[in-house]
């Protein structure tokens, strides 16, 4: 027969708040970007969305021309 195990499994405030304390080491260590790259990334982001809209509208109008035209 398997012994059973007399260590008792911790409290569910402790379990929480061990997971904050590591929550907030964690957080510590994360390297936040500087107001400058964000704006970067926040115009490649957009260039890139309006680049991808302006493709697929003409995709669209294209294949529209197309089924018209084959009906």
């Amino acid at each position: 027969m398997a012994e059973k195990d007399t260590q008792k499994k911790p409290g569910f405030f402790s379990r929480m708040a061990r997971s904050f304390r590591d929550m907030k080491g964690e957080l510590k260590k994360v390297v936040w970007p500087s107001k400058k790259q964000i704006f970067n990334k926040t115009l490649i982001v957009l260039a890139f969305v309006a680049i991808c809209a302006v493709f697929i509208g003409v995709l669209d109008y294209a294949l529209t021309a197309l089924v018209q035209w084959l009906l």
